[in-house]
Protein backbone atom coordinates (compact mmCIF):
# COMPACT_ATOMS: atom_id res chain seq x y z
CA UNK A 1 0.00 0.00 0.00
CA UNK A 2 1.32 3.30 -0.84
CA UNK A 3 2.82 5.21 2.05
CA UNK A 4 0.22 8.28 1.29
CA UNK A 5 -3.09 5.89 1.22
CA UNK A 6 -5.60 6.08 4.01
CA UNK A 7 -5.00 2.83 6.19
CA UNK A 8 -8.16 2.61 8.69
CA UNK A 9 -7.90 -0.89 11.16
CA UNK A 10 -11.30 -2.21 12.93
CA UNK A 11 -10.51 -3.83 15.73
CA UNK A 12 -13.48 -5.70 17.41
CA UNK A 13 -12.94 -7.92 20.59
CA UNK A 14 -15.30 -11.12 20.30
CA UNK A 15 -17.78 -11.62 22.34
CA UNK A 16 -15.97 -9.66 25.25
CA UNK A 17 -18.23 -9.65 28.21
CA UNK A 18 -18.60 -13.69 28.27
CA UNK A 19 -14.83 -13.60 27.22
CA UNK A 20 -13.49 -12.04 30.15
CA UNK A 21 -16.20 -14.25 32.48
CA UNK A 22 -14.62 -17.30 31.03
CA UNK A 23 -11.52 -16.33 31.10
CA UNK A 24 -11.15 -15.53 34.72
CA UNK A 25 -13.63 -18.33 34.97
CA UNK A 26 -12.14 -21.65 33.10
CA UNK A 27 -14.99 -23.83 34.04
CA UNK A 28 -17.07 -21.73 32.26
CA UNK A 29 -15.12 -21.95 28.41
CA UNK A 30 -17.25 -23.91 26.27
CA UNK A 31 -20.19 -23.32 27.79
CA UNK A 32 -23.16 -21.13 27.17
CA UNK A 33 -22.30 -17.83 28.96
CA UNK A 34 -25.00 -15.29 28.88
CA UNK A 35 -24.09 -12.05 30.83
CA UNK A 36 -26.94 -9.79 31.29
CA UNK A 37 -29.44 -8.20 34.07
CA UNK A 38 -30.80 -11.26 35.50
CA UNK A 39 -34.37 -9.80 36.84
CA UNK A 40 -37.71 -9.53 35.09
CA UNK A 41 -36.54 -6.12 33.24
CA UNK A 42 -33.01 -7.95 32.25
CA UNK A 43 -31.87 -7.66 28.66
CA UNK A 44 -28.78 -9.35 27.69
CA UNK A 45 -25.55 -7.52 27.33
CA UNK A 46 -23.60 -10.23 25.33
CA UNK A 47 -23.00 -13.54 24.89
CA UNK A 48 -20.21 -16.49 23.73
CA UNK A 49 -20.19 -17.84 20.66
CA UNK A 50 -21.54 -21.37 22.36
CA UNK A 51 -24.83 -19.58 23.17
CA UNK A 52 -25.12 -18.00 20.21
CA UNK A 53 -25.37 -21.27 18.46
CA UNK A 54 -28.99 -20.82 20.60
CA UNK A 55 -30.49 -17.85 18.99
CA UNK A 56 -29.32 -16.02 21.92
CA UNK A 57 -28.23 -12.41 21.01
CA UNK A 58 -27.01 -9.05 22.37
CA UNK A 59 -30.42 -6.70 23.35
CA UNK A 60 -32.32 -9.77 23.95
CA UNK A 61 -34.55 -9.89 26.73
CA UNK A 62 -33.15 -12.25 29.38
CA UNK A 63 -36.69 -13.56 29.31
CA UNK A 64 -36.48 -14.47 25.85
CA UNK A 65 -32.97 -15.45 25.86
CA UNK A 66 -33.45 -17.91 29.04
CA UNK A 67 -36.56 -20.02 26.85
CA UNK A 68 -33.72 -20.67 24.00
CA UNK A 69 -30.98 -21.48 26.24
CA UNK A 70 -32.38 -22.59 29.67
CA UNK A 71 -29.24 -24.37 30.41
CA UNK A 72 -26.71 -21.47 29.97
CA UNK A 73 -24.58 -19.54 32.68
CA UNK A 74 -26.20 -16.47 33.53
CA UNK A 75 -23.86 -13.77 35.05
CA UNK A 76 -24.59 -10.07 36.14
CA UNK A 77 -22.10 -7.57 34.12
CA UNK A 78 -18.93 -6.51 35.83
CA UNK A 79 -18.58 -3.34 34.36
CA UNK A 80 -15.71 -2.42 36.43
CA UNK A 81 -13.42 -5.80 35.77
CA UNK A 82 -14.27 -4.93 31.36
CA UNK A 83 -12.86 -1.55 31.97
CA UNK A 84 -9.71 -2.70 33.52
CA UNK A 85 -9.59 -5.18 30.68
CA UNK A 86 -10.51 -2.46 28.07
CA UNK A 87 -8.08 -0.36 29.43
CA UNK A 88 -5.32 -2.92 28.38
CA UNK A 89 -6.39 -3.07 25.12
CA UNK A 90 -7.24 0.88 24.71
CA UNK A 91 -2.88 0.64 25.64
CA UNK A 92 -2.26 -1.49 22.54
CA UNK A 93 -3.96 0.65 20.02
CA UNK A 94 -2.19 3.95 21.39
CA UNK A 95 1.13 2.02 20.70
CA UNK A 96 0.38 1.78 17.27
CA UNK A 97 -1.30 5.27 16.71
CA UNK A 98 -2.96 8.20 18.76
CA UNK A 99 -5.85 8.29 16.05
CA UNK A 100 -8.33 6.26 17.85
CA UNK A 101 -11.76 6.44 17.86
CA UNK A 102 -13.04 4.26 20.68
CA UNK A 103 -16.94 3.38 19.56
CA UNK A 104 -17.41 1.33 23.22
CA UNK A 105 -15.15 -0.43 25.29
CA UNK A 106 -14.53 -3.14 23.14
CA UNK A 107 -14.44 -1.61 19.52
CA UNK A 108 -12.59 0.69 18.13
CA UNK A 109 -11.31 2.62 14.57
CA UNK A 110 -7.39 3.25 14.15
CA UNK A 111 -6.20 5.37 11.52
CA UNK A 112 -2.56 4.12 10.99
CA UNK A 113 -1.64 6.11 7.30
CA UNK A 114 1.36 8.28 9.37
CA UNK A 115 2.18 4.81 10.97
CA UNK A 116 3.28 2.84 8.05
CA UNK A 117 6.42 4.93 7.94
CA UNK A 118 7.52 3.77 11.41
CA UNK A 119 6.09 0.46 12.06
CA UNK A 120 5.22 -1.10 8.05
CA UNK A 121 2.54 -2.41 6.72
CA UNK A 122 -1.10 -1.90 7.46
CA UNK A 123 -1.29 -5.72 8.04
CA UNK A 124 1.92 -5.71 10.07
CA UNK A 125 0.35 -3.16 12.05
CA UNK A 126 -2.97 -5.08 12.32
CA UNK A 127 -0.67 -8.65 13.46
CA UNK A 128 0.94 -6.57 16.12
CA UNK A 129 -2.50 -5.01 17.53
CA UNK A 130 -4.08 -8.56 17.46
CA UNK A 131 -0.96 -10.50 18.81
CA UNK A 132 -0.94 -8.19 21.56
CA UNK A 133 -4.41 -8.15 23.27
CA UNK A 134 -3.65 -11.32 22.62
CA UNK A 135 -0.72 -11.46 25.00
CA UNK A 136 -2.07 -9.15 27.43
CA UNK A 137 -5.31 -9.88 28.13
CA UNK A 138 -5.78 -13.80 26.98
CA UNK A 139 -8.45 -12.70 24.64
CA UNK A 140 -9.31 -12.63 21.03
CA UNK A 141 -10.11 -9.87 18.84
CA UNK A 142 -11.13 -9.40 15.29
CA UNK A 143 -8.85 -7.44 13.21
CA UNK A 144 -10.07 -5.61 10.17
CA UNK A 145 -8.06 -3.83 7.87
CA UNK A 146 -9.31 -1.45 4.44
CA UNK A 147 -8.97 2.48 2.93
CA UNK A 148 -11.84 3.52 4.86
CA UNK A 149 -14.06 2.57 8.01
CA UNK A 150 -16.81 1.12 5.84
CA UNK A 151 -14.54 -1.01 4.46
CA UNK A 152 -12.11 -2.28 7.61
CA UNK A 153 -15.60 -2.76 9.63
CA UNK A 154 -17.13 -5.17 7.26
CA UNK A 155 -13.75 -6.77 7.08
CA UNK A 156 -13.72 -7.99 10.82
CA UNK A 157 -17.10 -8.43 11.15
CA UNK A 158 -16.86 -10.86 8.10
CA UNK A 159 -13.78 -12.66 9.85
CA UNK A 160 -15.20 -13.19 13.26
CA UNK A 161 -14.62 -14.67 15.24
CA UNK A 162 -10.79 -14.39 15.79
CA UNK A 163 -10.72 -12.43 12.68
CA UNK A 164 -7.93 -11.05 10.59
CA UNK A 165 -8.85 -9.82 7.04
CA UNK A 166 -8.19 -6.63 4.87
CA UNK A 167 -10.20 -5.22 2.11
CA UNK A 168 -8.79 -3.39 -0.20
CA UNK A 169 -9.98 -0.84 -2.38
CA UNK A 170 -9.24 -3.05 -5.77
CA UNK A 171 -11.35 -5.82 -4.04
CA UNK A 172 -14.16 -3.55 -2.65
CA UNK A 173 -16.88 -3.30 -5.61
CA UNK A 174 -16.56 -7.50 -5.99
CA UNK A 175 -16.55 -8.28 -1.93
CA UNK A 176 -19.63 -6.00 -1.18
CA UNK A 177 -21.89 -6.99 -4.19
CA UNK A 178 -23.57 -10.37 -2.55
CA UNK A 179 -23.72 -8.63 0.87
CA UNK A 180 -26.88 -7.71 2.02
CA UNK A 181 -28.05 -4.50 2.09
CA UNK A 182 -28.86 -4.21 5.71
CA UNK A 183 -24.86 -4.62 6.26
CA UNK A 184 -24.71 -0.87 5.12
CA UNK A 185 -24.21 1.40 8.53
CA UNK A 186 -27.15 3.80 7.57
CA UNK A 187 -29.30 1.18 6.46
CA UNK A 188 -32.06 0.43 9.08
CA UNK A 189 -34.92 -1.16 9.28
CA UNK A 190 -37.15 0.92 7.89
CA UNK A 191 -34.62 1.97 4.57
CA UNK A 192 -34.10 -1.85 4.20
CA UNK A 193 -37.62 -2.59 4.01
CA UNK A 194 -38.07 0.30 1.43
CA UNK A 195 -35.14 -1.11 -1.14
CA UNK A 196 -36.58 -5.19 -0.41
CA UNK A 197 -39.83 -3.44 -2.26
CA UNK A 198 -37.45 -2.35 -5.10
CA UNK A 199 -36.60 -5.80 -5.92
CA UNK A 200 -32.86 -4.49 -3.80
CA UNK A 201 -31.39 -7.05 -1.47
CA UNK A 202 -27.45 -6.90 -1.97
CA UNK A 203 -25.07 -4.14 -2.19
CA UNK A 204 -24.31 -4.71 -5.76
CA UNK A 205 -28.06 -4.79 -6.58
CA UNK A 206 -27.76 -1.18 -4.99
CA UNK A 207 -24.51 0.05 -6.33
CA UNK A 208 -25.90 -1.03 -9.86
CA UNK A 209 -29.42 0.18 -8.99
CA UNK A 210 -30.99 3.57 -11.38
CA UNK A 211 -30.39 6.69 -9.13
CA UNK A 212 -33.76 8.58 -10.14
CA UNK A 213 -35.71 4.82 -9.61
CA UNK A 214 -34.78 4.62 -5.92
CA UNK A 215 -34.39 8.64 -5.21
CA UNK A 216 -38.56 8.13 -5.62
CA UNK A 217 -38.57 5.80 -2.63
CA UNK A 218 -35.49 6.29 -0.56
CA UNK A 219 -35.11 10.73 -1.42
CA UNK A 220 -31.65 12.22 -0.58
CA UNK A 221 -29.66 9.45 0.89
CA UNK A 222 -29.64 7.75 -2.85
CA UNK A 223 -26.22 8.91 -3.71
CA UNK A 224 -24.70 8.44 -0.29
CA UNK A 225 -26.29 4.90 -0.05
CA UNK A 226 -24.85 3.86 -3.27
CA UNK A 227 -21.37 5.33 -2.78
CA UNK A 228 -21.24 3.16 0.90
CA UNK A 229 -22.55 0.20 -1.55
CA UNK A 230 -19.39 0.48 -3.86
CA UNK A 231 -17.15 0.68 -0.74
CA UNK A 232 -16.80 4.60 -1.31
CA UNK A 233 -16.83 6.08 2.28
CA UNK A 234 -15.06 9.75 3.28
CA UNK A 235 -15.46 9.70 7.20
CA UNK A 236 -12.35 10.03 9.39
CA UNK A 237 -11.63 8.11 12.23
CA UNK A 238 -12.41 10.85 15.28
CA UNK A 239 -10.32 10.18 18.30
CA UNK A 240 -11.77 10.95 21.50
CA UNK A 241 -12.23 14.14 23.24
CA UNK A 242 -10.92 14.80 26.91
CA UNK A 243 -13.30 12.83 29.32
CA UNK A 244 -16.23 15.03 30.22
CA UNK A 245 -16.99 12.81 32.85
CA UNK A 246 -17.51 9.95 34.99
CA UNK A 247 -20.30 8.01 35.89
CA UNK A 248 -21.89 5.18 37.33
CA UNK A 249 -25.43 3.99 37.10
CA UNK A 250 -28.21 0.50 37.89
CA UNK A 251 -31.32 -0.36 36.98
CA UNK A 252 -32.99 -1.93 39.55
CA UNK A 253 -35.07 -5.00 39.50
CA UNK A 254 -37.38 -4.62 41.89
CA UNK A 255 -37.86 -0.77 42.60
CA UNK A 256 -36.16 0.33 45.53
CA UNK A 257 -38.06 1.99 48.36
CA UNK A 258 -35.57 2.28 51.27
CA UNK A 259 -33.55 4.68 51.93
CA UNK A 260 -30.50 3.07 53.15
CA UNK A 261 -30.74 0.15 50.51
CA UNK A 262 -30.49 3.60 47.84
CA UNK A 263 -27.58 5.20 49.76
CA UNK A 264 -25.58 1.83 49.65
CA UNK A 265 -26.23 1.38 46.28
CA UNK A 266 -24.68 5.54 45.62
CA UNK A 267 -21.76 4.79 48.08
CA UNK A 268 -20.61 1.70 45.70
CA UNK A 269 -20.94 4.40 42.28
CA UNK A 270 -18.78 6.68 44.16
CA UNK A 271 -16.40 4.72 45.13
CA UNK A 272 -16.16 3.09 41.21
CA UNK A 273 -16.44 6.59 40.12
CA UNK A 274 -13.42 8.07 42.57
CA UNK A 275 -11.14 4.54 41.61
CA UNK A 276 -11.84 5.48 38.20
CA UNK A 277 -10.89 8.83 38.22
CA UNK A 278 -8.09 8.26 40.41
CA UNK A 279 -6.32 5.71 37.83
CA UNK A 280 -6.53 8.88 35.35
CA UNK A 281 -4.73 11.02 37.14
CA UNK A 282 -8.17 13.05 37.43
CA UNK A 283 -10.18 15.11 40.02
CA UNK A 284 -13.44 16.47 39.95
CA UNK A 285 -15.18 19.29 41.44
CA UNK A 286 -19.03 18.75 40.15
CA UNK A 287 -21.45 15.90 40.81
CA UNK A 288 -24.41 14.81 39.94
CA UNK A 289 -27.43 12.51 40.68
CA UNK A 290 -29.59 10.90 38.34
CA UNK A 291 -32.87 9.28 40.07
CA UNK A 292 -35.67 7.71 37.83
CA UNK A 293 -38.68 7.06 39.54
CA UNK A 294 -41.11 4.06 38.27
CA UNK A 295 -42.46 4.21 35.50
CA UNK A 296 -39.71 6.37 33.43
CA UNK A 297 -39.38 9.87 35.28
CA UNK A 298 -35.94 11.56 35.35
CA UNK A 299 -34.66 13.97 37.87
CA UNK A 300 -30.65 15.29 38.25
CA UNK A 301 -29.90 17.10 41.04
CA UNK A 302 -25.89 18.54 41.50
CA UNK A 303 -23.74 20.31 43.54
CA UNK A 304 -20.14 21.61 43.93
CA UNK A 305 -17.11 19.85 46.11
CA UNK A 306 -15.15 22.61 47.56
CA UNK A 307 -12.50 21.69 45.24
CA UNK A 308 -11.41 19.11 42.38
CA UNK A 309 -11.00 15.79 44.43
CA UNK A 310 -11.02 12.01 43.39
CA UNK A 311 -12.21 11.00 46.94
CA UNK A 312 -15.25 8.61 47.17
CA UNK A 313 -15.52 9.95 50.56
CA UNK A 314 -15.86 13.67 49.49
CA UNK A 315 -18.47 12.58 46.57
CA UNK A 316 -20.65 10.34 48.75
CA UNK A 317 -20.80 12.86 51.58
CA UNK A 318 -22.10 15.71 48.55
CA UNK A 319 -24.06 13.28 46.49
CA UNK A 320 -25.66 11.63 49.66
CA UNK A 321 -27.14 15.31 50.46
CA UNK A 322 -28.32 15.42 46.86
CA UNK A 323 -30.26 12.37 47.29
CA UNK A 324 -31.56 12.74 50.93
CA UNK A 325 -33.26 16.13 49.71
CA UNK A 326 -34.67 14.46 46.68
CA UNK A 327 -35.85 11.53 49.10
CA UNK A 328 -37.60 13.97 51.66
CA UNK A 329 -39.47 16.10 48.66
CA UNK A 330 -41.41 12.98 47.27
CA UNK A 331 -44.54 11.96 48.51
CA UNK A 332 -43.76 8.03 48.23
CA UNK A 333 -40.05 7.96 46.79
CA UNK A 334 -39.14 4.72 44.91
CA UNK A 335 -36.82 4.24 43.20
CA UNK A 336 -35.92 2.52 39.32
CA UNK A 337 -32.19 3.46 38.59
CA UNK A 338 -30.05 5.56 40.72
CA UNK A 339 -26.60 7.13 39.14
CA UNK A 340 -23.62 9.28 40.06
CA UNK A 341 -21.28 10.98 37.73
CA UNK A 342 -18.07 13.21 38.46
CA UNK A 343 -17.13 15.95 35.98
CA UNK A 344 -15.53 19.48 36.22
CA UNK A 345 -12.39 18.06 35.67
CA UNK A 346 -8.84 19.00 36.57
CA UNK A 347 -5.39 17.61 36.09
CA UNK A 348 -4.65 15.84 39.58
CA UNK A 349 -2.95 18.21 42.13
CA UNK A 350 0.64 17.74 43.83
CA UNK A 351 -0.69 17.32 47.74
CA UNK A 352 -1.04 19.48 49.73
CA UNK A 353 1.61 19.60 52.37
CA UNK A 354 -0.98 21.34 54.54
CA UNK A 355 -3.78 18.67 53.41
CA UNK A 356 -6.02 17.47 56.74
CA UNK A 357 -6.91 14.49 55.39
CA UNK A 358 -3.61 12.70 54.47
CA UNK A 359 -5.26 9.32 56.20
CA UNK A 360 -7.93 9.63 53.35
CA UNK A 361 -5.64 9.38 50.88
CA UNK A 362 -3.64 6.77 52.30
CA UNK A 363 -6.97 4.68 52.38
CA UNK A 364 -7.83 5.15 48.94
CA UNK A 365 -4.29 4.05 47.58
CA UNK A 366 -4.42 1.01 49.81
CA UNK A 367 -7.84 0.39 48.73
CA UNK A 368 -6.67 0.91 44.94
CA UNK A 369 -3.40 -1.65 45.53
CA UNK A 370 -5.71 -4.46 46.91
CA UNK A 371 -8.78 -3.65 44.06
CA UNK A 372 -5.71 -3.70 41.20
CA UNK A 373 -3.93 -7.02 42.73
CA UNK A 374 -6.89 -9.06 43.82
CA UNK A 375 -9.95 -7.64 41.26
CA UNK A 376 -12.34 -5.05 41.51
CA UNK A 377 -14.52 -5.17 44.52
CA UNK A 378 -12.22 -7.25 46.69
CA UNK A 379 -11.87 -4.33 48.91
CA UNK A 380 -14.92 -1.70 49.61
CA UNK A 381 -16.34 0.24 52.27
CA UNK A 382 -19.14 -1.80 54.56
CA UNK A 383 -21.77 0.50 53.22
CA UNK A 384 -21.37 -1.12 49.91
CA UNK A 385 -21.53 -5.02 50.97
CA UNK A 386 -26.01 -4.35 51.36
CA UNK A 387 -25.88 -3.36 47.73
CA UNK A 388 -24.82 -7.64 46.92
CA UNK A 389 -28.26 -8.45 48.63
CA UNK A 390 -30.01 -7.16 44.99
CA UNK A 391 -26.61 -8.31 42.54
Amino acid sequence: MPPDERAIIHVDMDAFYASVEQRDRPELRGLPVIVAGLGPRGVVSTCSYEARRFGVRSAMPTAQARRLCPDGVYLWPDLARYEEVSDQVFEVFHEVTPLVEGLSLDEAFLDVTASQRLLGSVEAMGQRIKTAIRERTGLNASVGMGPNKLLAKLASELSKPDGFRRITAERAAAELAPLPVGRLWTVGKVTEQALHRLGIRTMGELAASDTARLASALGRQVTALQALARGEDERGVEPAQAEQSIGAEHTFDVDVAELAMAEAWLLRHCERIAARARQRGLQGRTVTVKLREPPFETYTRQAQLPAPSSSATEMYKLARGLLHAWWKAQRRPRLRLLGVSLSGFAAERQPDLFDTAPARRVADQVQDRINSRFGTGSLVRAGVLRTRERD
